[in-house]
């Protein structure tokens, strides 16, 4: 029997599988029993702020879909009003202007010294 070659659908299912796990780490971990207010502030910056991507999870998902919208204007948007792109630009423009700023906001009023850290 000869193994099927993985296509791109199934490495993004993959990539998104591998995704889910480590949110679910960070969930457990945000429901520990130490986790204090300056503790959730910390996480929350990371995750808006995170130094090894750079600008952090929030804008690593909107460049992701950032892409995606691109794609569909080269693939089927030449020819129609661009619906498809015009949703997925405004997602990801919700993703880092409303996710990402709500997000920096809570940081803030749960630990404003952190800021300066």
């Amino acid at each position: 029997m000869t193994a099927r070659p993985r296509t791109r659908l199934d490495r993004v299912r993959a990539s998104l599988g591998i995704a889910q796990l480590a949110c679910q780490q960070i969930e457990d971990d945000l429901s520990a029993d130490d986790i204090d207010v300056r503790g959730l502030a910390a996480f929350l910056r990371e995750l808006q702020e995170d130094i090894d991507i750079p600008g952090g999870l929030f804008p690593a998902l909107a460049q992701l879909v950032s892409a995606a919208a691109r794609r569909a204007e080269q693939l089927v948007e030449p020819h129609r009003d661009g619906d498809a792109s015009c949703s997925l630009h405004e997602a990801a423009a919700l993703i880092t202007d409303n996710a990402g700023q709500r997000m920096t906001w809570a940081a803030r009023a749960l630990d404003p010294q952190g800021d300066d850290t």
